[in-house]
């Protein structure tokens, strides 16, 4: 008795036979595909494998992940693979089916947990009014258009009151899914942006009133006939509630107390909320609200804090990377394109997404107007707060279920959700640009920055190791009353798929609350460690940001936040660090990638600073900073940048300063014929050699001139005539010093550096940068590799040379009595 299955009436009656689960193998002549459990892992193996494909061919288009879960559904059921009946039978057989639901709400049920401990309500309730009432804006006219619809699509036959399927189809166009909604505002770098904030919020307040209204809609649908059982179900969920409120949440908190701070929880409490997490789902599911109620409130009522860090950890690549895609594939199982049939469904539903995209634009521009937003803004907001994922799918599923929606009704639902979330980002992209603002700023390099101004820097950090040598690089750059140091610091996250990155985002944090996950503990670490600074060190202001995007668009969020900001100068740790027995490993290859990114767009000076430590720990007490700095000078704008910030160093009283210049040992006219020979080459257009080395000269007898008398800052001039002297040369500098600062040499072609570039492992250093960053260069010592910026080269021409850090003698006299040397 295996298995007898009719492909008839719509209730086909089927045997299982319970013994056959795992199976003898093929050499006893046993199909695996009669036995339960391999046919489940192919299954599974079948969903992941297409769910992945789809990912992999939307990423360029910038589509959420909910998308390719759903169409992989579709692909698998019977609107396309499915067709062929022998595929179905053999891959999706009914006797499968309930094995497959089974798993998939299993994996729904924590799912929905995770986004319960993710979800902050102090979020909720910290708002505001705006956001709230857009959120409901966005809600009632959907609503009110799924609500007309439901008659022109309810079967007079079904046995269902009016009211119950109004409130299925007005629930299903009128929520927004917060998850896809923040992954959408990612990918298009608004999240940081006004509107972003606003659209998160009141997704967030959405996704509340959903949760309520498909409870009240599942209550309604379970019992039928009689209105005192959706009473009683109403009456239990709010005891329910009442109970995790009340009862649960203070035992948690129990748990947490009991838990040391920065010991793991034990093993037993952990299980003890993971099978909590089924019990609510259990009572939810017999009281007769969905069991996926349960495990959300259960969720809710966990505090933020070390313990939802570590459930999330534990669960979220299990479940949302293979269960949860098994949910959206079996509501494509279920999803049949060939029942919609006939032009006037067509019709309806392109109707259905028309009205109810326009209905939730129309809703929150009306609200958006009255708030003072203007309409493009109002316009855009509607459009993605149309954001469909989860919770629809989840509506849709039960409507289905309970038969509330026929195959029908359900298919063009699905495909409702798919086409609104999907046609999101391309719209927006090309409806909202935000007002680039084109920003002039004169000062953007260190060499313009006037002696007595503000110098402007942003720091990227991408993990808290490069933290002590930023800040005493930047303590090293002696901010003073006359010239302050304003720091940016940015905070680069990678954006993944995981919801936890996204809460970094939400600044209504307060400090001293926990912090949700790793990246934001992170954060955290970063953010204290400057304003610890910022307290300690006089004339420093620090901004603390946080930026999260693909690695492969990172440097456009740098860039404009320079830009914005009017910086003069990018410091970005370099994408190895020093390993303990000194050599230098790549710690993430995708740093590089930002890196080299950065370089090409800046709209700055940029430092890519190679971490060895600056003399060990840190100090933040700015009398004890001693560094021994040397710069490398060889010529060219980039060299000249080093030199400004060395220059603007050596004020500080603890600084040395050695300056070694290299100069080609023939003749002038010589050295400038060959300079020129790589004139295709030049970053810097039509760039004439010889006013650069006019530049070089001037330069560096101004700084001569300017620093004579200091005992602190050594100039010496070297001949050398190749690249290997040259690199004997700086192999012979002794390691006393601290912090080498070398020009990136980009477009510059000098004979003194010939053949260094050809065994370059790291081109974005320049050929002197990168042979001291190398692993084989004996000196451990930190370097910080500078391009200057030269957009504005072209059009200065005529200049004679940028302002130096003490230009005029008022100015000699001044850092004079601030250095008492």
């Amino acid at each position: 008795m295996a298995t007898s299955e009719e492909p008839s009436t719509d209730a086909s009656i089927i045997c299982y036979a319970p013994s056959m689960i795992t199976t003898n193998g093929v050499w006893q002549g046993d199909n695996p595909l009669d036995f339960s459990l391999p046919l489940f892992v192919l299954q599974l193996t079948l969903v992941v494998v297409v769910t992945r494909f789809f990912v992999f061919i939307l990423k360029p288009f910038r589509q959420p992940r909910v998308i390719s879960e759903i169409l992989g559904g579709i692909v698998l059921g019977p609107s396309v693979l499915g067709r062929s009946t022998k595929f179905a039978h053999t891959i999706f057989p009914q006797r499968s089916v309930m094995v497959l639901e089974t798993m998939a709400n299993v994996g729904l049920l924590y799912f929905l947990f995770l986004v319960g401990v993710e979800m902050d309500i102090m979020v909720v309730r910290k708002t505001g009014k705006r956001a709230l009432t857009i959120a409901i804006g966005g809600m009632v006219l959907p609503f009110l258009i799924g609500a007309a619809f439901s008659f022109s699509m309810h079967r007079s036959e079904d046995h269902l009151g009016q009211g119950t399927y109004i409130l299925f189809l007005g629930v299903a166009l009128s929520v927004t899914a917060f998850p896809v909604l923040a992954r959408i505002l990612a990918e298009l770098k608004l999240i940081n942006t006004e509107i972003g904030r606003i659209s998160m919020s009141a997704a967030l307040v959405n996704d509340m009133f959903a949760w309520i209204l498909l409870a009240l809609a599942i209550a309604l649908a379970e019992s039928d006939k009689t209105s005192f059982a959706s009473l009683w179900v109403m009456i239990s969920s709010a005891v329910f509630i009442a109970v995790c409120v009340f009862v649960v949440r203070p035992g948690i908190a129990w748990i947490i107390r009991k838990t040391p701070e920065g010991e793991n929880f034990s093993e037993f409490y952990i299980c003890l909320i993971l099978t909590g997490v089924m019990i609510s789902g259990f009572i939810t599911d017999a009281i007769g609200t969905h069991s996926v109620f349960g495990a959300f409130v259960f969720g809710l009522v966990i505090p933020n804090g070390p313990l939802g860090l570590t459930l999330i950890e534990k669960l979220e690549d299990f479940v949302s990377g293979l269960l949860l895609p098994l949910f959206f594939a079996i509501s494509g199982l279920k999803t049949n394109i060939a029942a919609i049939q006939g032009p006037a469904t067509w019709l309806t539903l392109f109707l259905v997404i028309f009205l109810a995209c326009a209905g939730k634009v129309i809703g929150t521009v009306i609200v958006a107007f009255f708030h003072g937003m203007p309409v493009r803004e109002g316009i855009t907001l509607g459009l993605l707060l149309n954001t469909k994922g989860l919770v629809e799918m989840i509506v849709l599923n039960v409507g289905k279920d309970q038969k509330v929606l026929d195959d029908e009704t359900f298919a063009t639902m699905v495909l409702v959700a798919l086409v609104m979330t999907g046609v999101i980002t391309p719209i927006v992209t090309i409806l909202y640009k935000p007002v680039k603002k084109s920003v002039s700023y004169k000062r953007r390099t260190i060499q313009q920055t006037k002696p007595d101004s503000e110098l402007r820097v942003l720091v990227c950090v991408h993990t808290p190791r490069n933290v002590p040598t930023i800040i005493n690089l930047l303590e090293a750059s002696h901010p003073t009353k006359r010239s302050p140091i304003c720091i940016y610091v940015l905070h680069l996250v990678e954006l993944t798929g995981r919801a936890s990155a996204m809460l970094i985002v939400h600044n209504t944090r307060k400090s001293g609350r926990p912090a949700l996950n790793r990246t934001q503990a992170q954060s955290d670490h970063i953010i204290n460690a400057f304003e610890n600074y910022e307290q300690h060190a006089a004339f420093v202001a620090v901004q603390p940001l946080t930026a999260i995007s693909p690695y492969s668009t990172m440097h456009e969020d740098v860039c404009s936040l320079a830009e914005d900001k009017r910086v003069s100068f990018i410091i970005i740790p370099f994408h190895k660090q020093q390993t303990v027995d000194g050599g230098m490993e790549s710690t993430n290859p995708a740093y590089r990638l930002v890196n080299q990114n950065l370089l090409e767009n800046s709209p700055c000076s940029v430092g890519i600073l190679v971490d060895r430590g600056l003399n060990g720990a840190t100090r933040l007490n700015s009398n004890t900073v001693s560094l021994q700095v040397a710069v490398l000078f060889f010529g060219g704008p980039d060299d000249r940048e080093a030199l400004a910030y060395a220059w603007r160093m050596a004020q500080h009283p603890g600084i040395t300063l050695t300056v070694l210049r290299f100069i080609h040992d023939e003749d002038e006219a010589d050295t400038a014929s060959t300079r020129a020979t790589n004139d295709s080459d030049l970053k810097i257009p039509k760039m004439d050699h010889r006013k650069q080395r006019q530049l070089d000269d001037d330069y560096i007898n101004l700084f001569r001139a300017e620093n004579a008398e200091y005992e602190s800052i050594v100039y010496i001039e070297k001949l050398v005539s190749n690249g290997e002297e040259t690199v004997a040369a700086v192999r012979s500098m002794d390691s006393s010093h601290d912090l080498f600062i070398v020009g990136r040499g980009e477009g510059m072609s000098s004979p003194l550096t010939a053949g260094l570039t050809d065994w370059s492992e790291c081109p974005e250093l320049g050929a002197i940068g990168d042979l001291l960053a190398s692993s084989d260069f004996a000196a451990t010592v930190s370097v910080l590799v500078v391009q200057q910026y030269v957009g504005s080269w072209a059009q200065e021409d005529d200049m004679d040379f940028p302002e130096s850090p003490v230009h005029s003698h008022e100015t000699k006299v001044t850092y004079g009595l601030e250095n008492p040397r």
